[in-house]
């Protein structure tokens, strides 16, 4: 991935906002577009740090930190376990999440005066996981979502936005054929439910396994800045 000198911001932990964050800021100051990286499990908000140094620079780079600490400096959205039967998560805290993302966007937007439609949300994993989740059910907060070596929650049906809005929607997903961890099934599953819903999408597999490649990530800003250019 090229690289910009652009500096992370310090840790922001203003009681304003639901979730603690850093930002990229852009250059000039108000910026064009938003665009949020959400960290996997176990993981904090300078994981994708490296991918947030790629993106345009008119562009601001939010990178929030998940709710929940699991050990010093690895936090999470919600606490997953690996089953033989697949994964098993704490519905209610995945939903603590979704809402919690919801209110923090709607906040960025209206401090930056940042619109949905120049909104962008994405992450790794479990990120990639949460923002699926937002972008399904609050399609008028932003202009798409990528998920990133992730998945679409089952237990996200109930509150799946109208079909009319979702139509409004762009999504990327992308996977490695070879995850040891999240299944490539998983794509394959995100894929038809997209289709199914009327989403516009796009889904690309990788040689790799749980990660995320430099071409994946290639992939993925290019297709971030074609939804964000004015």
């Amino acid at each position: 991935m090229p690289h910009l000198q652009v500096p992370i911001g310090a840790l922001q932990q203003d009681p304003a906002y639901p979730l603690a964050f850093r930002l990229r800021q852009p250059r000039p100051a108000a910026p064009k577009a938003c665009l949020l990286l959400l960290h996997g499990v176990g993981g904090n908000e300078t994981n994708l740090a490296e991918l947030a140094a790629a993106v345009d620079p008119d562009v601001l780079v939010v990178l929030p930190r998940g709710p929940l600490q699991f050990a010093p400096g690895q936090f999470g959205w919600f606490r997953v376990a690996f089953t033989p039967n697949g994964p098993s998560i704490v519905a209610s805290e995945a939903e603590d999440s979704r809402l919690a993302l919801i209110r923090f966007v709607e906040q960025l937007q209206a401090s930056y005066d940042i619109p949905a439609r120049r909104t962008v949300i994405a992450g790794f994993s479990q990120g990639g996981i949460l923002s699926a989740s937002v972008g399904l059910s609050a399609p008028e907060r932003v202009a798409g979502f990528g998920v990133l070596s992730g998945r679409i929650l089952p237990e996200l049906e109930p509150y799946l936005a109208p079909r009319e809005q979702l139509a409004t929607l762009s999504a990327f997903i992308a996977h490695g054929q070879h995850d040891s961890k999240l299944p490539v099934a998983w794509a394959h599953k995100a894929d038809q439910w997209l289709t199914t819903l009327g989403v516009p999408h796009s889904t690309r597999l990788y040689p790799i396994d749980h990660a995320l490649s430099p071409v994946m990530a290639t992939d993925f800003l290019a297709w971030a800045h074609a939804l964000t250019k004015p």
